[in-house]
């Protein structure tokens, strides 16, 4: 066969050559930058194209066949295609209000919105609860500069709270109950200041005591002679202005935390006692002289029978029943008029008794 007499191979279409199914797959880019739905459909009928038109080898194919799915994402996400946000319904609602009337409806969004109360005083525990039921999260630290962690929330209250409306959070601020709050979240806690109280008489005490906060309930009384006992606080406020105060713990001045007890001895004198002022030290000397045993007056000091059916002395005034007397014998009277006589007690030591 003569090669220059062979007929040329028959051309093939166009619609099936390469330059017009690469034209296909940018209509795909095209038709998806209008309309998604146009791009899709463009899209599976040029991976059909590709695979049955062109004469092109498989891994030509199946990357033309991906190319045209990215084709179409790309120009579908620039166009906004694929972007999820629709019309804004509350400008259109808005809209649609403002053409009906003129009154102003709430937001459906700050009408569900909660208020959350103040809880500054209360509880933590009650605070974290109530903050949980109005949908907030709670959160807590030490109000004061230790950062002590918080175990047991009832036995805190709360000093400062800040609340966050948008991240619908609150954060709380607590002291333990015996504590005073500080001025500022992180501050240092103001205890009160312990009064110069000595000198003074248990009324002006407490007073005193009451003015800088300090709770009456942590003071302790005692008493400084030996042969007086330690009066309740009811019967040091009975007669107030009896008895004085000749020491006191912790001094003038001194901090007043929640573990700090009071001590205030007293000494106890009117104008009829002999001893009318405090000893230099703490349980060192008798108020009343005759009842230290090593005293011997020798005489009836009021005057009257120095001598008693048991070998005693005088009397010696005022006495307090119970307490540790002497000589054997010796007579006196309690603040009430009743009459004391100094005799064993049970511990075998001379006491004043009722006579």
């Amino acid at each position: 066969m003569n090669p220059y007499n062979t007929p040329p191979p028959p051309s093939r279409t166009w619609w099936r050559t390469t330059p017009a199914l690469l034209g296909l797959l940018a209509l795909v880019a095209l038709l998806s930058a209008v309309s998604l739905g146009l791009g899709f459909l463009v899209m599976i009928a040029a991976m059909v194209a590709v695979w049955v038109l062109p004469a092109w080898r498989w891994y030509a194919r199946l990357g033309a066949t991906f190319g045209a799915f990215f084709l179409m994402l790309i120009s579908a996400g620039m166009s906004g295609q694929l972007d999820d946000s629709g019309p804004d319904k509350s400008d259109v609602s808005a809209q649609d209000t403002d053409d009906k009337g003129t009154e102003a409806t709430p937001s459906p969004t700050t009408a569900k919105t909660p208020e959350l109360t103040d809880y500054t005083g209360k509880a933590l525990d009650e605070a974290e609860k109530g903050t949980r039921a109005a949908g907030f999260t709670p959160e807590r630290h030490d109000a004061s500069p230790e950062d002590r962690p918080i175990v047991v929330r009832s036995a805190w209250t709360v000093c400062f709270q800040k609340a966050d409306t948008t991240a619908k959070s609150v954060v709380f601020a607590a002291v333990k109950d015996d504590e005073p709050c500080p001025t500022k979240d992180g501050g240092p806690l103001p205890w009160p200041k312990m009064p110069n109280a000595v000198g003074d008489t248990y009324n002006t005490a407490v007073k005193a005591l009451d003015r800088a906060g300090i709770d009456l309930d942590s003071v302790t009384l005692d008493d400084v002679y030996l042969d007086i006992d330690a009066p309740t606080a009811e019967e040091a406020a009975e007669e107030g202005d009896e008895w004085r105060v000749c020491f006191q713990h912790p001094d003038g001045n001194g901090e007043v935390t929640s573990t700090t007890t009071i001590h205030l001895d007293l000494g106890q004198w009117t104008d009829a006692d002999l001893v009318q002022k405090c000893p230099s030290k703490k349980d060192t000397t008798y108020k009343i002289p005759a009842n230290d045993p090593d005293y011997d007056d020798g005489s009836d000091t009021t005057g009257g029978d120095s001598s008693s059916s048991d070998g005693g002395s005088g009397n010696v005034g005022t006495v307090h029943p119970g307490s540790y007397c002497s000589p054997p014998g010796a007579v006196g009277v309690t603040k009430a008029g009743t009459p004391m006589v100094c005799g064993p007690g049970s511990d075998g030591r001379n006491r004043w008794r009722s006579s």
